[in-house]
């Protein structure tokens, strides 16, 4: 369904006695999930839902009780039972801090509540008049007490004016400490960052004394591989967890073992590519990035189209479109058809060039990988709150057929992609 950012935000991810506590809130049901598990790597999570919607929340545990600290512009704090089912009948649910209205564009939220030594913090975002994304911290010495605020971390970044902040922070075992925030970074998205932590009379300090930094030395060993993005010849038989579906996918609607070495996708029923089912996703990254597909179409019936898609709101597709009497390359966005031409056999390449410097997107297709055609066009890339992500590639293939007429898949219509090459 259409629930496009306004399905799960911001997590609350704890680790207590034994057991991982996740929580967050379900903006299309305006809802808060608990999950919880002594296994976080097997699944099998048990689930609680509370019926308020608590935005942006971060979980205490203190002295055997459990609080949620939560909100926009007012941080509220709301007591949980200890099993945290359900907001607690009689416990603490009132105001905690109200951050400053007359001078923001953006009031508090995003919170990160912690006690460290003799102080409750609690972490937020906001965005001054005037000035950029700022990371401000709030202490008191007792939990429901008078806070007082420090900015602790605000600038520039990467030559993009747009600020750093919302996060977390955290100490190593070798008592170091870091932060990682966030920075929304255009077209790609809000890209990570680390930032060093030190500690100055009390009040935790991020980057270079409150300023972001891009580059410093880290005491922490290598861990595993970058998995954001990568090729994929789809030689395995599950799906690598680089990989995202866009929606729920359809039981049935794709393999990777009716043709082993492709990812086959079904042509299920949907009016446009925000509602096709079966649509394969990966992350893009900056600052210049590109992703090429081989895809064969001869199981592609008319009425069906496959491709690749520089997928967001504002989105552009290069596909092969198979009418009765032949197939067609096109290109297309948001506001309707760019390019097309006559397609020549069964099987096409396809490239999406990625340009995070001046977040635009550029297709084009080849039939030998040597000379590549494509229309003069460029994606003048957007990163929008109605998605709420950055630019994906997204792998596709559905029939224009209406979904309400034919309910789940075009039987015998598919694509096969052989690999993505990122």
């Amino acid at each position: 369904r259409h629930a496009y950012g306004r399905g799960q935000w911001a997590t609350t991810l704890r680790y207590v006695d034994g057991v991982y506590y996740a929580l967050f809130i379900a903006n299309d049901q305006q809802k808060t999930f608990v999950y919880r598990t002594k296994d976080i790597e097997s699944s099998n999570w048990e689930c609680n839902i509370i019926d308020r919607a608590m935005h942006d929340a971060s979980l205490l545990f203190e002295d055997g009780r459990v609080y949620c600290v939560w909100g926009n512009g007012d941080l509220r704090i709301t007591e949980l039972e200890p099993d945290l089912s359900a907001i607690k009948e009689g416990g603490v649910d009132q105001l905690l801090i109200s951050t400053p209205r007359e001078t923001a564009m953006l009031r508090g939220e995003g919170a990160h509540i912690y006690h460290i030594g003799d102080y409750y913090y609690v972490l937020e975002i906001d965005w001054p008049r005037g000035g950029v994304r700022t990371e401000t911290c709030w202490r008191s010495k007792e939990l429901l007490g008078e806070y007082e605020s420090k900015v602790i971390l605000q600038g520039a970044f990467d030559g993009r004016g747009d600020g750093v902040a919302q996060g977390a922070i955290f100490e190593t075992q070798r008592g170091d400490w870091y932060s990682v925030m966030f920075q929304d970074h255009g077209a790609v998205g809000r890209i990570p960052t680390l930032q060093p932590v030190t500690w100055e009379d009390g009040w935790p300090v991020l980057g270079d004394g409150g300023v972001p930094v891009k580059e410093f030395d880290v005491r922490l060993r290598p861990w595993a591989e970058d998995k954001v993005c990568s090729s994929d010849d789809f030689d395995a038989a599950e799906l690598d967890l680089v990989w995202q579906w866009n929606h729920k996918p359809l039981d049935g609607g794709w393999s990777l073992t009716e043709r082993p070495g492709y990812m086959r996708i079904y042509a299920g029923a949907a009016e446009g590519i925000f509602d096709a089912r079966n649509v394969l996703t990966q992350r893009t990254k900056g600052p210049e990035c590109a992703t090429e597909v081989r895809l064969e179409t001869s199981g592609l019936k008319p009425g069906s189209r496959a491709g690749i898609c520089a997928f967001q709101s504002k989105f552009c597709a290069i596909e092969v479109e198979a009418a009765s009497e032949s197939k067609y390359i096109v290109v297309r966005d948001r506001d309707g058809e760019i390019f097309r031409d006559v397609m020549d056999g069964d099987d096409v390449l396809f490239r999406i060039d990625y340009d995070f410097n001046e977040d635009k997107a550029f297709f084009s297709y080849s039939y030998d990988g040597e000379i590549w055609l494509g229309p003069d066009y460029a994606l003048e890339m957007r990163y929008t709150l109605d998605f709420f992500t950055g630019y994906r590639t997204a792998l596709y293939s559905y029939s224009d057929i209406p979904s309400e007429n034919v309910p789940g898949c075009e039987i015998g219509s598919y694509a096969d992609f052989d690999y993505l090459h990122f």
